[in-house]
């Protein structure tokens, strides 16, 4: 009799020793998809920022979020192929140096206003280009392209998370679950990105050199794998590069005077 309540109870345990690792790890996944998409938040946020219009770069978050959403999961179901799939590795490298450096050269589409502009950018002409942008507002980008290349970034990052949250557990129902739960933190952080983006002008190219420095440690995983940067020295700089981004930030504007009287 007190064989068959103890066999009788070794689901329960085990369903109870289960439940225990979910709660030991999920938290775990969503933190490390919160540490390792910070540079996918601001990329995201500069991405969606071409189209100028609060409500469509909303509209675009949601729309690419949920695409990302989708390609995120299925390449979390086919983790144990495509993670070690050179070529897939060699492309999303690729796309993120490539994202990197025409941020850098001033290729993106959010930079074409004061690129046409003659001399270098002033407040003034700040102001006048946002002023053209809210004319104009599918000037440079549309809403489509925007929601394609969101999705796109969001998968070329995901390599590297997916392949660190595989690490953590085989349990792909858990990954999952913490895909999830990190492409809607993700969409919260990507849309406070956008507001810090307009106070801290060094922000943006921070971001993107933190792309660039995912980009080329897909490439270095790809062409020498022997020398694959540490987590630890990869956050540190991550770290040193939001520092300098939040490092300058720019004076509210002035109230206009009030026209007055004679005092």
């Amino acid at each position: 009799m007190e064989v068959e309540s103890v066999e009788s109870l070794t689901p329960l345990l085990q369903q109870a020793d289960q439940w225990g690792e979910v709660l030991l790890l999920l938290p775990l996944l969503v933190g490390l998809e919160a540490v390792l998409s910070a540079d996918n938040a601001i990329a995201l946020a500069a991405i969606s920022r071409r189209l100028h219009d609060p409500a469509r770069q909303r509209q675009a978050l949601n729309l690419g979020l949920v695409l990302a959403l989708i390609f995120r999961l299925g390449l979390i179901a086919l983790a144990s192929f495509v993670l070690d799939f050179w070529p897939l590795q060699l492309l999303a490298s690729s796309y993120l140096l490539w994202l990197c450096g025409r941020h850098l050269l001033g290729q993106d589409d959010g930079n074409g206003d004061n690129a046409a502009g003659e001399g270098p950018a002033t407040a003034a002409q700040a102001k006048g280009s946002e002023a053209t942008a809210a004319e104009h507002p599918h000037h440079g980008a549309t809403l489509g392209s925007i929601v394609a290349t969101l999705a796109l970034t969001d998968l070329a990052f995901s390599l590297d998370s997916v392949s660190a949250a595989v690490a953590v557990t085989d349990r792909l129902p858990l990954v999952m679950a913490g895909g999830v739960i990190g492409i809607i933190a993700l969409r919260l952080t990507a849309e406070l990105f956008l507001r810090w983006l307009e106070i801290f002008p060094h922000l943006e190219t921070a971001g993107y050199l933190a792309v660039g420095l995912v980009g080329l440690r897909l490439l270095l995983r790809v062409v020498m794998p022997a020398l694959d940067l540490p987590e630890w020295a990869l956050l540190l700089i991550v770290a040193a590069l939001f520092a300098w981004g939040f490092s300058l930030r720019t004076a509210p504007s002035p109230l206009p005077e009030q026209g007055g009287g004679d005092g």
